[in-house]
């Protein structure tokens, strides 16, 4: 299943999508839409991205325009210091890396 490069998500002028080529995210969801399988290297990289922004749960920003990732991210609750917190990610390991200090408990929602 292909799913958009991006989609724009701002109301002003942003660079075109061309022009964000060289970007790493972008190399990522082109990847993803050839059918290539990601590194761990990178779904470490996606698991902090996703999760570091403030914009959105499931996609990566840039200059205007949002990386939809929702089709490779699976959703973890995380039991830390006696609070719960969800958390989208690639997988449990790069969860864990993402994550610092003692984990009491991670579970995979189903979708």
């Amino acid at each position: 299943m292909r799913t958009a490069i991006a989609t724009k998500f701002v109301a002003w002028e942003v660079p075109s999508l061309e022009n964000l080529q060289g970007s790493k995210v972008y190399g990522l969801r082109t990847k993803l839409n050839n059918g290539e399988k990601l590194s761990r290297e990178e779904k470490d990289w996606l698991t902090r991205n996703v999760n570091s922004n403030t914009y959105f749960k499931s996609a990566v920003p840039l200059q205007g325009w949002r990386f939809d990732f929702s089709d490779v991210l699976r959703t973890f609750i995380v039991c830390q210091y006696g609070h719960w917190t969800e958390y989208k990610a690639t997988d449990k390991t790069g969860l864990r890396r993402y994550l610092y200090g003692r984990i009491d408990n991670i579970v995979e929602l189903e979708k």
